[in-house]
């Protein structure tokens, strides 16, 4: 990560065992940083009147005078001038400069966490047998747990990610896990549906910080050219979360000694073996939380008020942090046409994920009489889709740099037009092969097609929106993140009734033929993504070089 900007004219500062580097601006603190987030206006200078000097006769008079008068002007200039606080070239507090073994640590900390959340939000529906007899609930009594953790994935990282701009990002990753192992033990101690359901919504509002700050975490310490590999990481983790989760649920609740509250259990022990090794190898990344805490003690230390990180001058209060993060990603949803148009696809495939998820199970128990354990196994297909998803990427990111001279942020969206095609073919098999005289790979095949090409849709609208918006993107990606999430609450809750009206094969086909129509949706990105971005207010002020 390149070191902070620094002022014109400033000077640099010595300062010895403060893991940082002040440098003294000229610009004084009455001064504003930014039109739009300055910091109220300080005192104004007080301007000398030197009449009286002048005016003097006495030659030992006017010496006195003109010595005390710079002498002021020396006090009251040093005085003004804010000392800003940054890293050293190499320094080793930098989170940029953590060493490599530091940095895939941290990475796979991170990624763990969001395996274990992707594994916990799908996992529970294996559950349903057992739990809808023990609290005598209905299916879509079950279902609405599935479907409360997608809508806290939606709802509270608009937020919550604010917390990490103020606070850190290793006390949010801690809190966050104290709060799931806590949800978890409310799941799995829950004597009535009805906890079941506020513990699911609270367990996904604590687990939204595995999708929503990872990717911040590894941008915070990975070189922009060094990322391919641990976003990829992530990528699998959160991905393949689900059906590694399923896989082993199946067979859990199929033990008669285990059901359905042994699936929370295991995901308890797994988030405290997460609480208990995160600490150790975990350091803070924010490069701005840093500076701030090293200004805050050098003011302690020295009684200058003046030393300061730039981001307490640039970076408003939390509370308005809240509302620019809540707002700007509602704008940019309703208002982009790029991100407007990639949340509908991306939000109907997650949507698609969901409903998989919840009938999977009731599927291939009708179709093919398997029992909840072999319906566990077949979720395996899930994880090979996204192992190829992940070699297909590979591939995509070689395009990438062969194509972004040409072609701009476009580049990113062949693998994209690859899945659009991929998604309604995966569901076009998985729809008729939902017959008994079928063998029952043909369905696992279709299910294989359809999270290879999610894979490469969720990695996609990713990239391309990080691109396209540059400092917008984090308002771009919470916009499209949250329709994503509320496709993925809302689906399970029809899911069910459409099945019992249509059948598998009928309900499939008709998902089948909605992603048909959106096919176009890349391709039409790719061929006039650029005219498009130059119309937008935010995509037309980012330089692709």
């Amino acid at each position: 990560m390149r070191t902070p900007h620094v002022e014109r004219g400033a000077t640099p500062v010595n300062v010895a065992g403060t893991g940082g580097h002040a440098r003294r601006s000229t610009v004084t603190t009455h001064e504003r940083i930014d039109v739009l987030l300055s910091l109220p206006g300080r005192s104004p200078e007080v301007t000398i009147d030197d009449t009286d000097v002048s005016e003097r006769k006495h030659p030992h008079d006017e010496e006195k005078g003109a010595a005390k008068l710079q002498q002021e002007q020396s006090f009251e200039e040093s005085s003004e001038e804010t000392t800003y606080v940054e890293f050293e070239e190499g320094d080793p507090s930098n989170p940029a400069n953590f060493s490599y073994a530091r940095k895939w640590a941290i990475t796979l900390a991170v990624s763990f966490f969001s395996l274990i959340a992707a594994s916990s939000s799908a996992a529970y529906a294996l559950g349903f047998p057992s739990m809808t007899r023990d609290l005598n609930a209905t299916q879509f009594e079950a279902t609405l747990g599935l479907s409360m953790w997608a809508l806290a994935l939606a709802l509270v990282p608009l937020w919550s990610t604010s917390f990490s701009e103020e606070f850190g990002r290793q006390p949010v990753y801690i809190v966050s896990g104290v709060g799931s192992v806590l949800m978890h033990l409310m799941v799995a101690l829950a004597q009535n549906i009805q906890t079941v359901i506020i513990g699911r919504f609270l367990g996904g509002a604590f687990g939204s910080t595995a999708a929503a700050m990872v990717g911040g975490t590894i941008a915070d310490i990975w070189a922009p050219s060094e990322r391919g590999l641990p976003m990829s990481v992530f990528a699998i983790m959160i991905m393949a979360g689900p059906g590694l989760g399923c896989v082993a649920s199946g067979w859990i609740e199929q033990n008669p000694h285990l059901h359905w509250r042994w699936i929370q259990w295991i995901h308890v022990i797994f988030y405290g073996i997460f609480l208990v090794t995160f600490p150790l190898v975990m350091r803070e990344t924010r490069p701005g939380v840093l500076l701030k805490r090293t200004a805050k003690k050098l003011r302690k230390k020295t009684g200058n008020m003046h030393y300061r990180a730039r981001v307490e001058d640039q970076i408003p209060s939390l509370a308005t942090l809240m509302y620019i993060s809540c707002t700007r990603a509602i704008y940019l949803l309703l208002t982009e046409p790029v991100v407007a148009a990639f949340s509908v696809w991306a939000g109907f495939a997650w949507g698609i994920l969901f409903v998989l998820v919840e009938s999977i199970g009731p599927a291939f128990r009708s179709v093919h009489n398997f029992s909840t354990g072999e319906v566990g196994s077949v979720f395996a297909s899930m994880i090979a889709g996204c192992i190829v998803g992940e070699f297909i990427q590979i591939y995509q990111e070689k395009l990438y740099a062969k194509y972004y001279p040409t072609k701009g942020p476009e580049a990113r969206l062949f693998s994209a037009c690859l899945a659009a095609v991929l998604f309604p073919a995966g569901m076009f098999i998985y729809a008729w092969c939902t017959f008994p005289s079928v063998p029952w790979i043909g369905m696992a095949m279709g299910i294989f097609v359809i999270m290879t090409s999610l894979f490469n849709i969720y990695v996609a609208v990713f990239t391309y929106l990080a691109d396209c918006y540059g400092v917008f993107a984090s308002s771009a990606l919470a916009g499209q993140s949250l329709s994503r999430n509320l496709m993925g609450a809302i689906f399970p809750l029809f899911s069910e009734q459409m099945f019992s009206k249509l059948t598998y094969h009928w309900g499939n086909t008709l998902f089948a033929c909605i992603a048909t129509l959106m096919i176009p949706i890349p391709f039409a990105l790719y061929w006039k993504g650029p005219a498009i971005r130059a119309r937008s207010k935010f995509a037309s002020q980012v330089i692709h070089k």
